[in-house]
């Protein structure tokens, strides 16, 4: 009995100290973890905005890419959808001033098939969106325009559906 009681003391303690380190791990991570998200999300923007956006402001959910002389020249949203492969697809997608055509999207969040459905990164795959209306996208496969990656269809579906959703959220827009 001793005995029992003595280990599950040292189990106890043991199990503290490392809640403990753990806790204090957390509160230190944190506010970097918070600030690299918001620095990644900002270069997004800035990269899938179409060319001559001087000047980028958020309304909400949406950035405006304005030029120099204060024209509205685009917009970024992001876009999300859980159908993934692996889970969740979260984009930026940029638009043209139109709220409809696409200019380009980068990559948020992603965990699908390395060497399969992460090639939603290639140029390959990504210069298809280009030019197209943001909200009625889909593969061949269901009828639409967009070449599927080879053996990751789900993949290619949920980018379609998540780059549809951040075209949805310009519609609240003025």
């Amino acid at each position: 009995m001793k005995k029992i009681l003595s280990l599950v003391v040292s189990l106890t303690l043991i199990s503290g100290v490392c809640a403990a380190v753990l806790a204090y791990v957390d509160s230190v991570t944190k506010e970097p973890i918070k600030e690299i998200k918001v620095k990644q999300e900002q270069d997004a923007v800035k990269a899938v905005l179409p060319s001559g956006a001087e000047k980028i402001e958020p309304q909400g959910e949406v950035f405006v890419g304005r030029d120099a002389a204060g024209k509205v020249v685009g917009y970024a949203a992001k876009g999300a959808d859980a159908g993934g492969y692996g889970g969740d697809i979260v984009l930026m997608v940029g638009f043209r001033a139109d709220k409809k055509t696409v200019v380009a999207y980068k990559t948020l969040v992603a965990t699908e098939t390395p060497g399969l459905g992460m090639n939603l990164n290639t140029p390959e795959f990504s210069g298809q969106f280009a030019g197209k209306d943001g909200s009625s996208l889909k593969v061949k496969k269901d009828g639409g325009g967009i070449e599927a990656i080879t053996s990751a269809t789900i993949t290619s579906r949920a980018v379609c559906r998540a780059i549809g959703s951040a075209c949805a959220k310009l519609a609240a827009v003025k």
